[in-house]
This record gives structure tokens, C-alpha cells and sequence, in this order.
């Protein structure tokens, strides 16, 4: 089951449904495509019809941000819970270590896939990571970032690069890649490797991990502007739905 946030597609599903579905689509090789939705994201598809078009079209939409889990308690959907990047790749490579799924980590800065993929290996020994490569590569090196991956021979890959670049660039690669399923993630590597501290359980139970994370990095301001409009394109599109049922 699905519900419609703003023209964007959100599939009613929690984490331990979603990893069960996505490794599904990893040893089948569909070359699927996994989005982890947020608040801003649907901001900028109101902007962006490509964006949105790739987000529909994608083999699983799953809500990753509070704002959006609360649109979707209001509308009456079963969703009681966020499918954050972060706990969809530790669910997802505790599985893939036990099914000997293998994985390739795509995006960051220099060195912080490698990190990640460092902590991922010291937490799940029998884990198979067929490699790593850094998010600082242009269009033009696309091509060669897509085979080195193919020759890897992972199944299952998680691509950072943060969006809209990670969705467009797994919409227009992940078939060819041979991986089956391909993930967006964000800046998860980030706080797999520890170079970003992820909020403390307390303020991620209250949903307030957004603003413990714009505490801890000030800069971030502009970006947490998508939220009010979040809430006011909500609020439009639910009164405007109300007088054209009536």
C-alpha cells in the first residue's frame, strides 16, 4: 500500500519490511531502485517534475523524515515509524552478511565510504563489501565509477551523493551497474564512519533528530527552511482538496 504526499509516492512500509523487499530485489538483480524520502526532497520535486517522475517511478518510495510521517499518521496511514538511511543499512548488511549478499558504499568525501565500510566490516565480520568510492566524481567519470562497480560484482548498492544527484544518478546508472538493488542514502556514510555524530536516542524517539542536527551544524539553516514550507504546501493542498470535495 502507497499514499500520495504532494504528487510524490510513499510506500506504507516499515524498516524490517523494506530490508525484507530490498534484499529480495538484490538476489533477483532487478536493478531496483530504493528511494529514502524526506520533507525537503518533496519540496524541491514541486519544483523539479523529473525528480518527481524518478520518485514515483522507483521500486520503493519510504518515508525517512518526521514531517512526513506525521502528513501520513493525519491521512490515516498504518505507518507508525521513519525508514531512516542510517538503521536501513545496518539492518540491511546484518542480512546481507548472513544471505553473503555483496555490497559496493558510493558517495562522501574522500575517505568516508572507506570508513564506513571499515565500521560496517568491524560490526558484521562476515559482511562482503566488493568496494568503495568516494562521491567527488563529475558526469564525465560516470561511465568508469558504473564499471568499476559492475566489476565488483556487488548485489546491493548504497549510494550517498545526496539528493536530488544520488536519485538522478541511480535512475540513469543502477541498471547498468549489475547490482540489484540500489539505494539513496544521504549522508548516512558520514555517521557510519563517525564523522558526523548522529542524535541521541532520545531526540530521534521525540522526532527531533533535524533539529539536534541543525544545533550541531549551524550552517545547515537554509536547508531546514523546507520544512515550514513543507507544512504550508500541506496545508494548501489539504484545503484545496476539502472545497473540491464539496
Amino acid at each position: 500500500m502507497s499514499l500520495e504526499v504532494l504528487g510524490c509516492r510513499v510506500d506504507e512500509l516499515d524498516t524490517a519490511t523494506a530490508t525484507d523487499r530490498i534484499l529480495q530485489f538484490a538476489q533477483s538483480g532487478a536493478g531496483a531502485q530504493v528511494v529514502t524520502l524526506g520533507t525537503e526532497m518533496i519540496v524541491y520535486a514541486q519544483r523539479d517534475s523529473d525528480f518527481k517522475r524518478v520518485i514515483n517511478q522507483s521500486a520503493l518510495s519510504l518515508c525517512d523524515t518526521i514531517g512526513l510521517l506525521v502528513v501520513a499518521r493525519l491521512r490515516g496511514s498504518p505507518l507508525r515509524t521513519r525508514v531512516t538511511g542510517v538503521e536501513l543499512i545496518d539492518d540491511l548488511c546484518q542480512r546481507a552478511a548472513v544471505a553473503e549478499l555483496s555490497i559496493f558504499l558510493l558517495g562522501g568525501a574522500p575517505g568516508v565510504a572507506r570508513a564506513a565500510a571499515d565500521a560496517l566490516r568491524t560490526r558484521y565480520p562476515a559482511l562482503q563489501i566488493a568496494g568503495e568510492h568516494h562521491g567527488y566524481f563529475d558526469n564525465a567519470e560516470s561511465a568508469s565509477v558504473t564499471q568499476q562497480i559492475a566489476a565488483s560484482g556487488a548485489k546491493l548498492l548504497f549510494a550517498g551523493l545526496g539528493f536530488p544527484r544520488q536519485e538522478f544518478w541511480l535512475s540513469q546508472h543502477l541498471a547498468q551497474t549489475g547490482c540489484g538493488a540500489g539505494v539513496g542514502v544521504g549522508g548516512s556514510f558520514d555517521v557510519i564512519s563517525g564523522k558526523v555524530e548522529r542524535a541521541p536516542g532520545v531526540w530521534q524517539r521525540l522526532g527531533l533528530e533535524w533539529l539536534y542536527r541543525l544545533l550541531s551544524e549551524p550552517h545547515r539553516w537554509r536547508r531546514q527552511l523546507a520544512l515550514p514550507k513543507f507544512v504550508w504546501l500541506v496545508l494548501t493542498d489539504t484545503l484545496r482538496r476539502s472545497f473540491s470535495s464539496t
